[in-house]
């Protein structure tokens, strides 16, 4: 079967992660990131078909030969090639939050890690924080030391032989049955009875109690967005199992005057036309709240969009803060507004600038006006010429087209 190339441009899963078509792999996972954590079942219950729809997004938007037949042929292309949809949504979870090697690695089991997302500044990964944060966990109880009841008063499921699971068949036509697996409904899954006045009165046979951990999250100076601090066996515990991680990822909030580039930063400075030809001095408070006096010398003119930078201004290097990058201006250039000075002044101003570039004017050229520019009336524009380009071809298509007449006989 042939798949024909998509020519409609689908964007179905960009959108779906709310970034662009030409988004690149760094975008793709911050913003997988921040919906993966939003609408993982765990956090919220009723969005599992959102987090495995994000999850097959990220699957394919992230390996490049699956986004290529994607981009060309869309999800049918995609299928036809065996290579959709992704894999299991808690796989790709727990491979890009835990550390995991995922399916196939061989791993020793342990509890779920849990994920926290934990929001901080700019300042506070310029500056280094130290924060605390209180999660909710299950721990092992030390009343019945995760029993779930008196010692000797716990004995293995007989109906599902203490595996917590039934095996039944189901006839689904004739001579056809299906064998499927069930909760054992006699121990709930547990593959244990406990009798009810032996249950252990804490833990009221779970084997476990609800606990609040305070874990003291320290931000060292450098880290990053999306950079993950691990509380190495905190997660829930289970008897005989080995407690999984806590694993804290960051979230950085845009900052309305800087912007993190690696080590850099970059800020944008707007300056008068005055400034940008005779100089200024402008005061920038830092991460840290220092003052920084920035000047520039008269005439040595700034373009607009120019770019300029300190040196040791930028962010502290992780694990040697001692260590900085720099620190970026982009310089935008503020003209004045239309009638800003009289004829005899723009003839003034006009000797002390370069002067104009000779007129270059063909034989019976036309005058012509230019006009602002309207992105509005803009837009209604060409909407309304799709839509007249639109009814023509609908003509064409049935045949109505100018032109055209019935042969007679």
């Amino acid at each position: 079967m042939c798949v024909e190339e998509n020519t409609s441009n689908t964007t179905q899963h960009v959108d779906l992660l709310g970034v662009p078509p030409t988004a690149n792999a760094s975008e793709i996972k911050k913003a997988y990131r921040k919906l993966a954590l939003k609408y993982h079942p765990d956090k919220n219950p009723n969005a599992a078909d959102k987090f495995k729809d994000i999850s097959n997004a990220y699957s394919v938007l992230s390996e490049d030969e699956k986004r290529s037949v994607y981009d060309r042929f869309g999800e049918d292309g995609l299928k036809e090639g065996g290579g959709g949809p992704g894999g299991n949504p808690s796989d790709i979870f727990e491979m890009f939050f835990g550390g995991g090697g995922g399916r196939g690695q061989q791993r020793e089991r342990k509890t779920k890690n849990m994920i926290h997302q934990l929001s901080v500044t700019l300042k506070d990964l310029y500056m280094g924080k130290v924060t605390k944060l209180a999660v909710q966990r299950n721990i092992v109880c030390t009343a019945c030391t995760g029993l779930g009841g008196k010692a000797g008063a716990v004995s293995q499921c007989r109906d599902c032989n203490g595996q917590g699971v039934q095996v039944k068949l189901r006839p689904i036509g004739p001579g056809m049955m299906q064998q499927i697996q069930m909760q054992c409904p006699s121990c709930n899954g547990q593959g244990e009875i406990i009798n009810e006045q032996d249950r252990c009165k804490e833990c009221k046979g779970r084997k476990t109690v609800p606990d609040r951990k305070i874990l003291e999250v320290h931000i060292d100076k450098g880290m990053e967005d999306s950079q993950k601090i691990v509380f190495t066996g905190e997660s829930n515990q289970e008897p005989g199992v080995p407690a999984g991680d806590i694993v804290v990822v960051l979230d950085e909030k845009e900052h309305p005057l800087f912007k993190r580039q690696g080590m850099d930063l970059i800020m944008e400075m707007e300056i008068t036309l005055v400034e940008a030809l005779c100089g200024f001095k402008r005061v920038v408070t830092h991460l840290d709240d220092r003052q920084l006096l920035i000047s520039h010398p008269p005439g040595q003119v700034i373009k607009h969009g120019e770019l300029k930078s300190i040196i040791n201004e930028g962010m502290p290097q992780y694990k040697n803060p001692f260590e900085k990058g720099h620190l970026f201006i982009k310089f935008n250039v503020k003209f004045p507004e239309n009638n800003f000075a009289t004829p005899e002044q723009l003839q003034q101003l006009e000797k002390l600038l370069p002067p104009r570039p000779p007129l270059e004017k063909a034989e019976g050229a036309e005058d012509v006006l230019l006009s602002d520019f309207d992105e509005s009336k803009y837009k209604q524009e060409q909407q309304q010429r799709q839509r007249q380009q639109q009814s023509y071809d609908d003509d064409h298509h049935r045949g109505g087209g100018p032109g055209v007449q019935c042969a007679s006989q």
